[in-house]
């Protein structure tokens, strides 16, 4: 919970100063009585004393002022509300490196198992397209609100060969995304969620690329999927080698930070679906400030009127 206008709250420093006059006047209307009355006319002319309820009008007059002065406070908090419509492209790298098993099985079993939990967790109204990449960028499914389509393309996924065509995936999700973020008066939250273990080695700059986007209101997310200890067969002329390949995630950083999304990393496929899950709730919904205020102030006037009501009951006047 934040508040609006904080300063408002210097006023609840006045409640313990309030409380202390309080129990001062008390411990002077005990004292004036037993100066005035002696001890067993005292018991013969007051046989029932309030007790505690001589207290409760006053603590819950105290407890209706702290909420007032909350209440001036403006308190408000975060709350996420689903978006009616949006458009996420997912980005999956297929060349040969993301056939690497240091994230099991492998980083492209676990990149597809992450797409499919991201489906899992976006709205309805949230449309939803694949494209794969190594060498070139392939759309597999444009955007849709029809997840199973979405889901079946996520599954026909397979490795690509060589090459890194990060640029070109951006561009071409782009070319997707930035339509439907467009769309009649008000603009629609666009967005797209690329996945790659490496950096750009065929194609246009992915960085450059994904500034254009940003420029466009398009969002690129990144996540960068893999350990420094990763091996894979890597195709070559003569046939394929085992070599290594870490994880790269520099391009994938400045890809975020340009576009202005944000960059993940992830060395284990149950980090890579967290992520995923963690984007489907981010891109399907969108935050909103909700006010407190009206409730503190409902809160403190219904102490308020509670206090006045028990001192009218119970002793006939406003104690």
């Amino acid at each position: 919970m934040s508040f609006a206008t904080p300063l408002v709250l210097l006023g609840l420093l006045a409640l313990p100063v309030l409380v202390w006059l309080y129990l001062r006047e008390q411990r002077r209307r005990a004292a004036a009585l037993e100066l005035a009355v002696s001890a067993p006319l005292l018991a013969s002319l007051a046989p029932r004393r309030p007790g505690w309820r001589r207290h409760a009008p006053y603590l819950l007059l105290g407890l209706g002022i702290g909420a007032l002065i909350l209440s001036g406070a403006r308190p408000r908090h975060v709350v996420w509300r689903p978006l009616r419509s949006a458009t996420v492209m997912l980005l999956n790298d297929v060349s040969a490196s993301m056939s690497a098993g240091d994230v099991r099985p492998s980083r492209l079993v676990a990149a597809k198992r992450a797409a499919t939990s991201f489906l899992d967790g976006a709205g309805p109204g949230i449309r939803v397209g694949s494209i794969v990449f190594a060498r070139h960028a392939t759309v597999l499914q444009a955007p849709t609100s029809d997840h199973a389509l979405t889901r079946s393309a996520l599954a026909r996924i397979t490795s690509g060969g060589g090459g890194t065509a990060m640029g070109a995936a951006i561009a071409l999700g782009l070319a997707f995304v930035r339509p439907h973020a467009h769309r009649g008066a008000a603009a629609v939250p666009g967005s797209m969620i690329l996945i790659s273990d490496g950096g750009a080695n065929v194609g246009p700059d992915p960085v450059a690329v994904a500034a254009h986007a940003g420029r466009e209101h398009v969002r690129v997310y990144t996540v960068a999927v893999g350990t420094a200890h990763g091996e894979a067969k890597i195709p070559h002329r003569h046939g394929e080698r085992l070599e290594p390949v870490p994880v790269q995630a520099l391009t994938l950083a400045r890809i975020a930070r340009a576009s202005g999304g944000r960059a993940y990393r992830a060395a284990d496929a149950a980090t890579v679906s967290a992520i995923y899950r963690r984007l489907a709730t981010t891109l399907s919904h969108r935050r909103v400030d909700a006010s407190l205020a009206g409730y503190f102030a409902g809160a403190g006037l219904v102490a308020l009127a509670l206090a006045v009501a028990l001192s009218l009951n119970w002793f006939g006047w406003l104690a």
